[in-house]
């Protein structure tokens, strides 16, 4: 798996409408999508976008006086390191110990099956 570095929120924000939209996605649909979660300033919205394409994370193409802008990295890459890094960070890397917060934590009975049934089908 590729180095993928961890986005903070503001940007993460950004990614998640991206990679929802159809590709190639323009500022203004990204402005538009995040009205409904929080508004943010354009040249707010032009500086992560900017991040976010430095980072590797977007491809930015000039179509007549409009920037468009595809995702580098998929939403299931991403997921994947997060989730490597999340369970190294807070569990030494041990699924096991993960299982066990994740019992303490108050899961439910249901959760508990559909996560053995994924398992079992393979599909995680």
């Amino acid at each position: 798996m590729k180095e993928i570095k961890h986005l903070p929120e503001s940007e993460l924000e950004i990614m998640q409408i991206v990679w929802k939209e159809q590709a190639p996605v323009s500022r203004a649909t990204i402005e538009h999508a995040l009205e409904k979660i929080h508004p943010l300033a354009p040249t707010t919205i032009l500086t992560l976008l900017t991040r976010l394409s430095e980072k590797g994370f977007l491809a930015q193409k000039k179509e007549g006086r409009l920037n468009l802008y595809e995702p580098l990295v998929t939403e299931k890459e991403y997921l994947a390191s997060e989730s490597r890094s999340f369970l190294n960070r807070l569990f030494d890397g041990s699924i096991a110990n993960f299982a066990t917060a994740l019992c303490d934590s108050g899961i439910q009975k249901e959760e508990l099956e559909e996560l053995r049934r994924l398992l079992e089908k393979g599909e995680l």
